[in-house]
């Protein structure tokens, strides 16, 4: 039986995940100056920092026992991550429309 304990765990990994995936997304389409190599980085790079994640909060107990490791998979990172560069992608500006400030020198 789930308790309510194993939702707000699973709801803390998914959390952490998306902002994860949202972060290294703009991090990499900001200093990458292709348009390419920025979703190539976030495609290969950005699943492994979420099984890092997903590893030390559910070594730590969070979340329920989802199963098998396809439903594992699929939960915590693939979905985080779709999350997460969407609202990079959708709903943040693009880098190129920020006006940054003159610097201070």
């Amino acid at each position: 039986m789930v308790t309510v304990v194993d939702v707000v765990g699973l709801l803390v990994i998914l959390g952490v995940n998306s902002a994860a995936a949202a972060l290294l997304t703009r991090y990499f389409r900001v200093t990458l100056n292709t348009q390419w190599g920025s979703v190539l980085y976030s495609l290969l790079l950005v699943p492994v920092v979420l099984l890092v994640f997903v590893l030390v909060l559910g070594g730590v107990g969070l979340g329920p026992n989802l199963g098998d490791a396809s439903t594992v998979v699929g939960v915590t990172i693939l979905l985080p991550m779709a999350l997460g560069m969407a609202f990079d992608y959708f709903w943040q500006p693009a880098p190129e429309e920020i006006e940054l400030p003159e610097s201070y020198s």
